[in-house]
């Protein structure tokens, strides 16, 4: 694993939080029976978690910045610093006792993501990476997939939610479009781990739009420290700004690209 000091910090905010949410998760299946649902105490959960992340971060690094799921844009002294925070990104899945969810953490410097933390605490998975460290899962070097055709690759996707409704007619045009050329495709309901998985060689692409910089933040590290190319869904480098994703090695990145631009 990366052993910097920065590391260090970011994984332990990562694990503690996660730590909590584990214990939480355990009771899911028992609030489903109730007539309320699970519904508010998955929202403490999460609120619990950010507030956990929030504490272990600003004592490690004070006066770095915060952009935070919940808690909106905290304003830092330290401008150049900037945490990017998702405490459980897959919260639908969690409510429905899925243990397909993560903690995110991403560390913007200088309007350059450097640093990435992804942990699923239901399977004990961590992926990290740092600028020019490399990426690692579970202690293990990784990398991006090899293949070179779509056709023989497994692309991950994001499905938009009911509440954005807008654009569903354009992702519709471009699952078909992908559909026709891919060997596969899979949809998860955690934009971190797609991410993580794009760079352990487990997807081998993966587009979505409608996401927030919390979503993406620590797989972007994660996935060109892993030897992936990345961009927005248009080819850009706009990422944070269009709110958009998609990558993949260089070759499967830019048969994605094709497929989403003939949509």
């Amino acid at each position: 694993m990366i052993n910097s000091a920065l590391m260090n910090v970011m994984t332990s905010a990562a694990l503690k939080a996660g730590r909590g949410l584990k214990r939480d998760f355990g009771e899911v299946e028992n609030l489903q029976v109730s007539v309320k649902g699970p519904g508010d105490f998955v929202t403490i959960a999460d609120k619990k978690a950010e507030r956990t992340i929030f504490e272990e971060l600003s004592k490690a690094r004070p006066g770095y910045g915060f952009v935070l799921e919940e808690g909106g844009i905290v304003e830092g002294s330290d401008k150049s610093h900037v945490w990017h925070v998702d405490p459980l990104d897959g919260t639908t899945n969690f409510l429905h006792g899925l243990p397909i969810f993560a903690v995110s953490i991403g560390l913007e410097r200088e309007g350059q993501m450097v640093a990435g933390v992804i942990y699923n605490p239901a399977t004990d998975d961590i992926f990290v990476a740092e600028k020019g460290q490399g990426a690692y899962y579970n202690n293990r070097r990784i990398r991006v997939a090899a293949r070179r055709d779509v056709s023989e690759g497994l692309i991950a996707t994001g499905i938009p939610p009911l509440a954005a409704a807008k654009i569903h007619p354009r992702f519709k045009q471009e699952l078909s479009s992908v559909m026709t050329r891919a060997g596969g495709v899979r949809r998860l309901g955690a934009a971190s781990l797609d991410l993580a998985f794009v760079a352990a060689g487990r997807f081998d692409g993966f587009w979505e739009r409608g996401l927030k910089s919390w979503d993406m933040a620590a797989g972007i590290v994660l996935v060109r420290e892993a030897g992936g190319y990345l961009t927005d869904a248009d080819g850009k480098q706009d990422v944070f700004g269009t709110g958009s994703i998609c990558c993949g090695n260089e070759i499967i990145h830019k048969q994605l690209l094709d497929l989403l631009k003939k949509a």
